[in-house]
């Protein structure tokens, strides 16, 4: 049964799966700053690019959630499911995703936070001679 609105399910869910591309990134930033990577910089800018526009958008989630009282508590994971509560105002709601499901919804808003930092990722030099 659904007890949160539309608008508070909303948010609770786009803390929850941008919490979870944040880690990817910095993760991600981590294996290529480790990598065999021979010219490491471009990736590492934009990561740290997508990363900062992730973590001004979670600040403003996190501000309109604690207005609205709601919270985010992980319940459970497993190799299929991953068990989410979304509390709001004394009204809870549980949430099991499939996690194949999880990790589309991840890719989305990675490839959403490319989008956004790219056109302020700094123009290339000219590599003429």
């Amino acid at each position: 049964m659904r007890y949160l609105t539309e608008e508070e399910r909303h948010i609770a869910t786009r803390f929850l799966f941008l919490s979870m591309a944040i880690v990817v990134i910095q993760q991600d930033i981590q294996h290529i700053e480790r990598g065999a990577f021979k010219i490491k910089e471009p990736y590492t800018e934009l990561l740290e690019t997508m990363a900062t526009v992730a973590g001004s958008e979670r600040r403003e989630l996190r501000t309109q959630m604690s207005k609205r009282r709601i919270e985010v508590v992980t319940l459970h994971k497993n190799d299929s499911f991953s068990s989410f509560l979304f509390l709001c105002q004394g009204r809870e709601e549980k949430r099991n995703y499939f996690n194949p499901a999880i990790r589309k919804k991840v890719h989305a808003i990675i490839q959403e936070l490319m989008q956004k930092s790219l056109p302020s990722f700094p123009k290339p030099v000219s590599a003429k001679t």
